[in-house]
């Protein structure tokens, strides 16, 4: 609240600031500014492939050695050189508690974390759930008999239609591991009550009816069986060159089924209904397995082929509010003692109204299931000083409370920690320059977009496109200049947008070690920005000495 009225006053703009919304908002604009400063880099991999086999190199840098390892391959010979197999398990996931719902609600409906707080909030009123606001993922040990109860209900409740295994023989639950009291806080993991046994549910909205799917199918993949699966690596040498090959085998699918089952109810149950409409009624789901041929050490495959393959490195993603949440939840992990009860950045029940608060603030805006910081929310960040933004805040009030709980700590220290602390954020205000007071007001164009036409704005390291789905930008650092130690300024920005060139009388040539003036000309080919060199003057002495003649 000091920070927001210190800021608002300051900048003669209301500015929100809070412990927990600034350092959630860093966290999308870091992302953002990473996204924005990611450049492709091309590389490549050489496969080869013959009686089954499809191997593949690691990644290739430069395309003269992916072709030199082509030719040395091409109609050859390879030989296993190695073969590794591995038994692995997977355990079954934890009960949700209110954030691992609402990620994935997100990642699978496309809910927000609002939106599956409001959801889950009705069905706990219709007693058809528990309670919602939950940081725990377990339930507490006197809950065994209740909880076998409900899986009872589940399996006989019909809200998965008839796909409860296709009929298959279910494994008992084993209900034991979720059951630990010492994990459980104010409120045990969110489940179904044994109400959703004799529940009509056609009356229930469809969202309501896919939050009670995912919690009811939750407690069903919990208490069940190790996912198991086999795992092959084999590498093979072919003239010199070491190739992989990998293939996983599931050799019991446990708790899985019951995920399976969930996917099928919601994500592919209409393609399931077309195909069987044509006839065809293979299952769509079969499952990711990549099976190869039996492999053994020694084994040789002649006449093999090869080709290459080209890849580009890919940018990092906006933040879903599944990720976000999660890195809420992780933030400053390593900053919070081992005993701090509430970990990360807020809790279970605040974190989809801090999500929400940053939208309506106008620092973050919905892009489909996409997080974007907006220029205000970009700009209030470039002005927050660093222990604002980090979590390492909390994590120290969190440990704190802690330690006052224990009695190592006086409250009245607590308090005047505060008390300099809040004396620090108004003295960072006071310290504010003049020059800055107008930061927050509107933006300057610099021009419009030559690809889009929509205007151009000044950020930190390049001149930028406003439309968010158009890549045009301009980098005041980039390779061409900066060999001629220039860089664009915003004067140049302006120019190179209206006329496509700017005149520098400022270029540095490091062959002859001496200043040069040129017309830096801007040229946009496939969407991409380069540069070249004009001599507008030269070419005018060369016209007057002609006439002269």
């Amino acid at each position: 609240m000091n920070a927001t009225r210190g800021y608002t006053t300051k900048y003669l703009k209301k500015l929100a600031v809070g412990r927990v919304q600034t350092p959630t908002l860093a966290m999308i604009v870091e992302r953002e500014e990473r996204i924005r400063d990611f450049k492709k880099e091309k590389y490549f991999a050489v496969h080869i492939s013959g009686d089954g086999i499809d191997a593949v190199t690691g990644r290739i840098d430069n395309r003269k050695d992916a072709e030199k390892m082509l030719e040395e391959c091409r109609g050859g010979q390879a030989q296993v050189v190695s073969v590794a197999k591995e038994e692995k398990a997977v355990s079954p996931p934890k009960l949700y508690d209110l954030t691992t719902l609402q990620r994935d609600a997100n990642r699978i409906f496309g809910f927000t974390a609002k939106e599956t707080l409001e959801y889950l909030q009705s069905l706990y009123e219709k007693k058809l759930a528990t309670y919602p606001r939950t940081d725990s993922q377990f339930l507490s040990d006197d809950m065994g008999q209740t909880a076998g109860k409900v899986i009872e209900a589940v399996l006989h409740s019909g809200l998965f239609g008839e796909r409860i295994l296709s009929g298959q023989e279910i494994p008992a639950p084993d209900i034991g591991k979720v059951l630990d009291s010492k994990k459980v806080t104010d409120h045990h993991a969110v489940i179904p009550t044994v109400a959703i046994g004799g529940t009509d549910f056609s009356a229930l909205p469809e969202e309501e009816r896919k939050i009670l799917l995912l919690i009811a199918d939750r407690l069903l993949c919990a208490t069940g069986e190790k996912h198991l699966y086999e795992t092959v690596k084999a590498e093979l040498s072919c003239n010199g060159n070491i190739f992989t090959v990998t293939g996983k085998t599931v050799t019991h699918n446990g708790w899985k089924d019951f995920e399976d089952m969930m996917k099928l109810s919601f994500k592919i149950a209409e393609d399931m209904a077309e195909q069987e409409a044509a006839g065809d009624t293979e299952p769509a789901d079969k499952l990711k397995n990549s099976k190869m041929p039996e492999l053994s050490k020694g084994q040789i495959f002649e006449n093999i082929q090869a080709d290459i393959s080209e890849h580009f490195t890919s940018a990092p993603k906006h933040f879903t509010e599944d990720q976000l949440l999660l890195s809420m939840e992780t933030a400053g992990k390593g900053e919070f003692e081992n005993e701090t009860e509430k970990k990360g950045l807020g809790t279970p029940a605040t974190r989809a109204g801090i999500i929400e608060k940053l939208v309506s603030s106008g620092y973050v805006v919905r892009k489909g299931r996409q997080l974007l910081p907006t220029p205000e929310g970009m700009e209030l960040i470039t002005v927050m000083p660093e222990y604002l933004k980090s979590a390492a805040m909390t994590a120290e009030w969190e440990n704190d409370l802690l330690r006052m709980e224990k009695g190592e700590l006086d409250s009245r220290d607590f308090m005047q920690g505060i008390t300099e602390l809040i004396e620090k954020i108004l003295e960072g205000c006071r310290n504010i320059p003049e020059s800055e007071l107008y930061r927050f007001h509107q933006k300057e164009s610099v021009g419009n977009c030559p690809l889009c036409g929509e205007e151009v704005y000044e950020g930190k390291k390049n001149f930028y496109c406003g439309n968010r789905d158009c890549k045009f930008s301009l980098w005041k650092e980039n390779r061409y200049l900066s060999g001629m130690k220039k860089k664009i300024d915003k004067k140049m920005a302006k120019e190179l947008l209206k006329t496509g060139r700017s005149h520098a009388k400022d270029l540095y040539s490091e062959k002859k070690g001496q200043n040069f003036e040129a017309d830096i000309v801007m040229k946009i080919e496939d969407g991409r920005t380069s540069f070249s060199l004009e001599f507008p003057r030269r070419e005018e002495g060369k016209q007057k000495g002609k006439k002269r003649k």
